[in-house]
């Protein structure tokens, strides 16, 4: 375990030297990975932080940021007082603690670090990375602003990461694909077992996967957790008519609904689709029909959204929550970065899409978007990434790429990305940059009014884009 040098100094006294502190305390800066629950574990128990709301967790290869927004929408238009922690940023450190959907203030956020440090100094001067001390922070400003429940982002992983530090009253799964294969293992399997680490026994349990590993059935099988599976235990589909309104549908168990909500399920039968794909119940679907498309843009959100609002049924219990607080939660959302597209001309299109799964979501999304005469794309991404693979789902569907150099020890270059764009014969004229926002700006000089932008490849790729737009107003 590694420990940081004695730090027993006066304390920061703004955000940003807060910040640098966070950066100094582990060997490898804010970049620094270092899975385990020792660390953060004897910290919190310094802290003597304990459950006091009803707690949810996220974690997954992509969807987590939505699904988390989705349950801090629909909770917080049903009244409750909401916290939840994300990661990363794309402007400003306080977009990751959100408390009423708002970035926490710097006040309250540098008053949680300070906490958070008194304690890690009484417990030995421990080596917390950037994201432990922020995850451990985040707790403190959720309990100072005594919040109804908690939304927790799992950072990497889910078995070793920080936030399953903290168990869970309902954990979700968004979904299992390669990434970050270097710590999680090389194969669907070792990651879905690491990702199955935030279950707890006899605690229910979501995975927004229509094909789950074996690994993490088989975890939830061994520990006693109550999982739902997307398209076997829960799921959506379209209804025909001309206002693109969706249904989710629920099969319920009888461990985990009321009277009440056995009552409300026999209030209506599934589609023929719906039924074929469900299992076998005591209980009939329950159904919650003619909701409006999710503000949320991308051929994915629906799978987001019914994942939250089946955490929302399972813990309808404590946290009563009306349909007409859902139908505000899902057309009121909003989460910068996901599919974002800017209004006006030419069109720009902003996703954090950094791995195939969530390249071929944005391949897919792009597709259902009106014509456009050319597509430029500004790229940027991180060394440890699956650049070939992460490229290679927008083959043809690029005119012009501008490939950018990101700052850090973990970036890759604008000539790697230049050199697996010709290797991969992914076709489109491709220009090299010095930073994402020198790319961004000859987007802008090339593209015309019918043409389209989009920018991915890395947080870091669409933060930098946003500020080079808002500069150039």
């Amino acid at each position: 375990m590694a420990q940081a040098s004695s730090s027993a100094g006066a304390l920061p006294t703004t955000l940003d030297g807060w910040l640098a502190h966070l950066e100094s305390l582990h060997p490898k800066g804010q970049a620094g990975i270092e899975l385990g629950l020792a660390r953060v574990e004897r910290v919190r128990d310094a802290l003597a932080q304990t459950p006091f709301c009803p707690l949810i967790t996220v974690g997954g290869t992509n969807g987590k940021g939505s699904t988390c927004a989705y349950l801090e929408a629909i909770y917080s238009a049903a009244g409750y007082r909401v916290g939840c922690y994300t990661s990363p940023h794309l402007q400003v450190y306080n977009e990751r603690v959100r408390l009423d959907r708002a970035p926490i203030d710097d006040a309250a956020l540098c008053a949680a670090f300070a906490r958070v440090e008194l304690a890690r100094r009484q417990a030995g001067d421990i080596a917390l990375t950037y994201f432990e001390f922020g995850t451990l922070a985040a707790w403190e400003a959720f309990v100072v602003a005594a919040v109804d429940v908690i939304i927790l982002e799992v950072g990497l992983g889910g078995r070793l990461d920080a936030v399953n530090a903290y168990s869970a009253d309902c954990a979700i799964i968004t979904g299992i694909a390669l990434d970050h294969t270097d710590w999680l293992g090389p194969t669907r399997e070792s990651i879905g077992r690491e990702k199955a680490g935030i279950f707890r026994s006899a605690t229910p349990a979501i995975c927004a996967d229509v094909e789950p590993p074996q690994s993490l059935s088989g975890h939830a099988r061994e520990i006693g957790t109550p999982l739902y599976v997307l398209g076997r235990d829960f799921g959506h589909f379209a209804q025909t008519d001309e206002r693109m309104q969706w249904t989710y549908w629920l099969r319920p168990r009888v461990s985990s609904v009321g009277a009440e909500d056995a009552a409300a399920a026999a209030a209506d039968s599934p589609t023929r689709g719906a039924e074929e794909i469900a299992p076998e119940s005591t209980l009939p679907l329950l159904r919650r029909g003619g909701l409006a498309p999710p503000a949320l843009r991308g051929a994915r959100q629906l799978d987001n959204a019914a994942a939250a609002m089946t955490a929302v049924e399972l813990l309808r219990p404590r946290l009563p929550v009306s349909m007409q607080a859902v139908r505000r939660g899902l057309i009121e959302i909003e989460l910068p970065g996901r599919f974002q597209v800017l209004p006006g001309r030419p069109v720009w299109i902003l996703d954090v899409a950094h791995n195939p799964q969530a390249a071929s979501a944005l391949a897919e999304s792009l597709s259902g978007m009106a014509f456009f005469r050319r597509t430029f794309a500004v790229v940027g991404m991180l060394a440890d990434k699956d650049i070939a693979g992460t490229l290679a789902a927008l083959r043809g569907r690029v005119d012009v790429w501008l490939v950018a150099d990101l700052s850090g020890p973990r970036a890759a270059t604008a000539q790697s990305l230049a050199s697996a764009i010709t290797a991969g014969e992914l076709g489109g004229e491709v220009e090299c940059f010095a930073t994402p926002g020198d790319a961004c700006a000859r987007a802008l000089k090339l593209a015309g009014e019918d043409d389209r932008i989009v920018a991915f490849g890395s947080f870091l790729t669409v933060a930098a884009v946003l500020g080079e737009l808002r500069r150039c107003g």
